[in-house]
């Protein structure tokens, strides 16, 4: 029984059981190809004939042509060739025909791209202009008035698929009306089909196209509308089906299942009301509220969908957000599905004019028609759930203060690193080369865990360590004078392994020694171990903090086992050593496939399995992983502290995972390269993964 929460249903939805079961009797009893002329074919032929007079009602399609296609890119991709072959036409019979390709700053990436693509290659020149919105996502209409005698063609959609934002197509129509525009109009139907009241032949729409799969239909399937008189110009030209107008033999098991959708929303019998819906959206965001402080919702909920929630969340980026709420199975995206997977804005919140951390940081939360009340209340208990995980994590504020953690936690960003040395008994750490964009999270953890710090220091004077050390106000021990590296001036001596003096400061058992180093001593670095009696001995520091340069310096005073933490980590390879491999030599078979690990693991009942997402994560999983073993918490944050205690033990295997299996082989490889060969990354993760690990 899955226990996953799909709140993603802008993306793709469920196929709706009835629209299966439409598409198995056409691939099985009805299987006969609807353009020939025998009983077979016949009765194929009635499932197209039905559906498509099904959706000529529902749509209000009137004189117009309506072809079922492959989905709303191809139906864009056509309607854009149709209104551009026939601009040419017009130009070249000396007509004026505008000279701008208008489209919405919101709108779908396939209708620009389409629009410069047929642009290019029909050799109109034309230019392509973005019609601005307003801070609510609405068109904005006087923007359109002033260019619309220019506009050669204008793009526009019914509801945005990041926001829901729902266009004013009325008003748009009105000002195409008044200023006299010859302009083709496409409206991206995409997000509408089932959720707006549509009667395209009212309206001065020239194309309209659809994609089956955002409405409970398999994908492969779509529609096109266009106006009675609109220009038309095939992309597919062949056999002549579709009356000419969309060649290749027909997809009747996506039509037969758009056809049982179109049935189902026509009788009315199958899918949530508005007020539901309303209802439904209400609920997820006040669970949003009380779950995540400070959240905003990027969109007005009067004019947008109410199955759409777009939200960010102060000092959390979209990644955190995703992989939260993907541990506790509910499935939402970064924005849109086409973009989530890239580390970018969202260009839709952009042109919102909302600053970065709402654009980067923004999550898309949307349900279809036929969410139950089940589902909602689950989703609800989940949230909170999540919102849980990230208070213990110090991701966000609690009224609690957090159980405080020892030993090295790593921060990234593009490359750099800032450290934090933690000493849980005596609630105090120090902080190394804090970069800027982790003040706040620096800040955040540390009130949060009420820690003391002790020092924050860096390997390079004057590296921004002032704006983290106003931020910690009085969680920052200001007893002692510092230097331009941050290095309190009333350090004690300690002797290193080759005899030289150096300065250093006490945290719980461990002591940090600073080491001017490079020429002209302008780096320093830092060791971390056990002194003895005023001493450190090479063979007792565990960690060696400093840029890549000043490491060869270091040799005399650290061990083969030290292992060297940078402050800048290009490759994500985490913390190196003197001796590590590099990456070009490490063994092929570090990916161990899902349906090996069960085999795996009886040959080796020492290995030890360590999940490497983030401790908000490992909290909020929800799903049940029975059987087998225990795993190990081990975020890649927390690595090097771990890979250090794993390369002085006996060396038993290593299966690393996550989530999809993307930092599991990071870790990997780190292990590799560090000199532990039974190092493993569980391939495709837990989303691939046959359920035999047990989190604890």
């Amino acid at each position: 029984m899955t226990t996953e929460i799909y709140l993603d249903s802008n993306a793709t939805s469920v196929v709706l059981p009835a629209a299966l079961a439409a598409a198995t009797d056409a691939m099985g009893q009805r299987y006969g190809n609807p353009s020939s002329t025998h009983a077979t074919g016949l009765k194929a032929k009635v499932i197209l004939d039905e559906a498509r007079a099904c959706a000529v009602r529902l749509l209000g399609v009137g004189n117009g042509r309506l072809m079922f296609n492959s989905g709303a890119t191809e139906g864009i991709q056509t309607a854009v060739l149709s209104s551009l072959v026939a601009l040419r036409e017009r130009k070249d019979a000396g007509e004026a025909i505008g000279t701008l390709l208008v489209y919405g700053a919101t709108e779908h990436k396939a209708v620009p791209e389409s629009l410069g693509h047929w642009n290019r290659l029909l050799g109109l020149n034309l230019t392509l202009h973005k019609l601005p919105v307003d801070h609510h996502g609405a068109h904005s209409l006087n923007a359109l008035r002033d260019i619309a005698g220019q506009a050669a063609m204008v793009c526009t959609m019914a509801a945005n698929n990041e926001t829901g934002v729902i266009s004013d197509l009325a008003g748009i129509e009105a000002v195409l009306r008044q200023t006299g525009s010859k302009a083709y109009w496409l409206v991206d139907c995409v997000q509408g089909l089932g959720k707006l009241k549509l009667d395209l032949s009212s309206t001065r729409i020239d194309y309209a196209p659809f994609s089956g799969h955002k409405l409970n239909a398999p994908k492969g399937i779509g529609m096109l509308y266009v106006r009675a008189g609109a220009p038309f110009t095939a992309l597919i030209q062949g056999g002549g089906q579709e009356g000419g107008q969309r060649s290749g033999t027909e997809n009747m098991a996506g039509i037969a299942a758009l056809g049982a959708v179109l049935g189902a929303l026509e009788r009315g019998d199958t899918f949530r009301s508005q007020a539901e819906l309303c209802n439904f959206r209400a609920r997820l965001a006040d669970s949003l509220r009380a779950a995540l402080p400070g959240v905003v919702f990027n969109h007005p909920f009067d004019t947008a969908l109410p199955t759409t929630l777009n939200f960010s969340v102060p000092g959390l980026s979209s990644r955190e957000l995703m992989d939260v709420f993907d541990a506790a199975e509910v499935r939402v995206s970064a924005g849109s599905a086409c973009s989530s997977s890239k580390a970018a804005p969202s260009y839709v919140l952009d042109a919102m004019g909302f600053p970065l951390w709402r654009s980067a940081g923004a999550i898309r939360m949307s349900f279809g028609p036929l969410t139950d009340e089940a589902t909602i209340a689950a989703a609800c208990a989940r949230i909170e759930r999540c919102g849980a995980a990230l208070r213990a994590s110090c991701l966000i504020p609690s009224d609690r203060t957090a159980v405080p953690h020892d030993g090295l936690l790593q921060l990234g960003v593009e490359g750099a690193c800032s450290w934090m040395v933690l000493d849980a008994a005596s609630r105090s750490c120090i902080v190394i080369d804090p970069l800027p964009e982790h003040t706040a999270r620096i800040e955040a953890y540390v009130r949060c865990q009420n820690y003391q710090v002790q020092a924050v220091v860096s390997t390079l004077p004057n590296a921004g360590r002032a704006m983290l050390v106003e931020a910690l106000g009085r969680h920052f021990n200001r007893a002692a004078e510092a230097d331009a590296y941050g290095w309190p001036q009333n350090a004690a001596v300690i002797a290193l392994d080759n005899g030289a003096a150096a300065t250093a400061i006490t945290l719980g058992p461990q002591v940090l020694a600073c080491v001017p180093c490079g020429t002209g001593n302008e780096l320093r670095a830092y060791l971390l171990g056990s002194a003895n009696e005023a001493q450190l001995p090479a063979a007792a520091v565990r960690f060696a903090f400093s840029a890549r340069p000043a490491q060869q310096a270091l040799h005399e005073i650290i061990s083969e086992r030290t292992l060297l933490c940078p402050t800048r980590d290009e490759e994500n390879q985490f913390c190196a050593s003197m001796n590590a491999e590099p990456s070009a030599i490490i063994a092929a078979d570090a990916q161990l496939d899902s349906s090996a690990l069960e085999a795996f693991l009886a040959a080796h009942p020492d290995a030890c399995l360590v999940d490497v997402r983030e401790p908000y994560e490992f909290a909020a999983t929800i799903a049940p992983l029975p059987a087998g073993r225990l795993a190990l918490s081990v975020p890649l944050s927390r690595l090097a502290e771990y890979a250090s205690a794993w390369l002085g033990a006996e060396q038993a295997p290593l299966v690393f995972f996550c989530r999809s299996g993307n930092r599991s082989m990071k870790a990997a490889l780190c292990l590799r390269r560090l000199g532990h060969q039974h190092a493993y990354s569980l391939n495709g993760g837990l989303a691939l993964a046959t359920p035999v690990l047990l989190a604890a």
